[in-house]
């Protein structure tokens, strides 16, 4: 069974300018490996209608599910929504539903101002994601799902819409500690890669104090071939000394 693949693709010129930190793609793909989503790619672009619409092109053409987050709140450079709308070549405009939804998050629909009403334009067809945080929703169209940039609000958003989407197997990791670098062990991992080219296998450098050495990741869908591949490295492990 192959699991479905995904991508995510960020948007906003504060991430890009490094003043604020990105942590939306961080949680999200941890989420994906637990139901068995292979996040494949993360894009990052600025807030620019082109390059939205270009990154949603791309992305949705190679994957099976596209995640955005980022620029669909009420002011000007929140220009998200418009974007999908143009990748899609539908029409965009408030929409009842989730006018409803964004009246109930301000309390007072006597309160509705036209900026408000700028998170309620959801674009033709698209249904909409709720948000348990703020209440203004976010919406999924085609294999794209749109979701805000406020990492808590992602995560609601996320909570929401994973039970829908078609998922695979979970990815099981272990991890095997080595206490020397990475060239004492290159050639044999090499060869177990070659052995088991259905895991996935991580070298990650670490300084331990005065110690120097690497960990390897195994990753898998297959418990019985992680094990396998685990019982190999730590024999490896043992014969190092």
């Amino acid at each position: 069974m192959t699991n479905p693949t995904a991508a995510i693709l960020v948007i906003g010129d504060e991430i890009l300018s490094g003043r604020t930190r990105e942590a939306n793609a961080y949680h999200l793909a941890g989420q994906l490996v637990r139901v068995g989503i292979d996040l494949v790619e993360m894009r990052v672009v600025p807030d620019d209608h082109r390059a939205i619409v270009e990154g949603l092109h791309a992305l949705s053409a190679a994957v099976d599910h596209v995640f955005t987050s980022g620029g669909i709140g009420p002011t000007h450079d929140d220009i998200t929504a418009d974007a999908v709308a143009a990748a899609f070549e539908v029409s965009i405009d408030v929409r009842e539903d989730a006018r409803a939804m964004v009246a109930a998050a301000v309390g007072d629909p006597r309160r509705l101002t036209d900026d408000h009403l700028r998170m309620a334009r959801i674009p033709e067809g698209a249904t909409l994601i709720a948000n348990g945080i703020s209440g203004v929703p976010g919406f999924s169209i085609g294999n794209v799902h749109v979701m805000a940039g406020v990492p808590s609000i992602f995560v609601s958003m996320l909570d929401a819409l994973l039970p829908s989407l078609s998922r695979g197997e979970a990815v099981v990791s272990r991890e095997v500690r080595f206490e020397v670098g990475e060239g004492r062990i290159a050639s044999p991992l090499r060869e177990l890669a070659a052995q088991h080219p259905e895991l996935s296998l991580g070298s990650y450098p670490f300084a331990d104090g005065h110690i120097y050495g690497t960990n390897i990741v195994v990753r898998s869908t297959d418990p019985a071939a992680l094990d396998m591949a685990v019982a190999q490295l730590e024999g490896l492990r043992d014969s190092l000394g």
